[in-house]
């Protein structure tokens, strides 16, 4: 069994796109996951299930989330060793003491050396952002809700799926994850 962590973009923001968390783990169980838990209402989604490739998870996913509930949700699959990775490589973490700015952009794709050039970062100062592999720290200094570095800019930028998740939310994913 392989444990996968589903982290859906754009779900139950300001109305839109609402999923019932209730919902989603039984529609989920009705194709064949197992052990399916979800953390807070923003799509985070662990399945376990014999299937060990992301992509392939991730488009059974969307696919049933489109047939059962009418709903084109973007999606980015990551496993522990991903969250993991993502611990011991954010630069920000050590240099600031508000933690309420850190951010993680998970991006669907890895990433090339020309994508933090591609997006000019320095136009959002002093917002800060550095990119990992599949994965974009993002430092908020004007906070998340009044800057224009979000995941839609980022989409459209490196043609991707992005999806952002505070640092707490990805402390406690990970702390999710390591109970597994």
């Amino acid at each position: 069994m392989t444990t996968h962590l589903i982290l859906l973009r754009g779900i139950n923001v300001s109305g839109h796109n609402m999923i019932k968390m209730e919902v989603l783990t039984t529609t989920l169980q009705n194709i064949g996951f197992q052990n399916v838990q979800t953390y807070i209402q923003s799509g985070n989604v662990f399945v376990d299930t014999d299937e060990e490739s992301p992509s392939k998870v991730g488009f059974q996913i969307k696919q049933e989330i489109f047939k059962s509930l009418g709903l084109d949700v973007p999606l980015v699959v990551i496993n522990k060793s991903d969250l993991e990775s993502c611990f011991k490589n954010n630069p920000y973490l050590k240099n600031t003491d508000d933690i309420k700015k850190l951010y993680v952009a998970f991006i669907s794709k890895e990433l090339t050396n020309s994508a933090l050039d591609e997006l000019k970062i320095s136009q959002f100062k002093p917002d800060e952002a550095a990119i990992d592999s599949s994965r974009i720290y993002i430092k908020y200094d004007v906070g998340a809700g009044k800057t224009r570095l979000d995941q839609k800019y980022i989409e459209k930028k490196l043609n991707v799926v992005a999806t952002i998740r505070n640092w707490n939310t990805v402390t406690k994913l990970l702390e999710m994850y390591s109970e597994k």
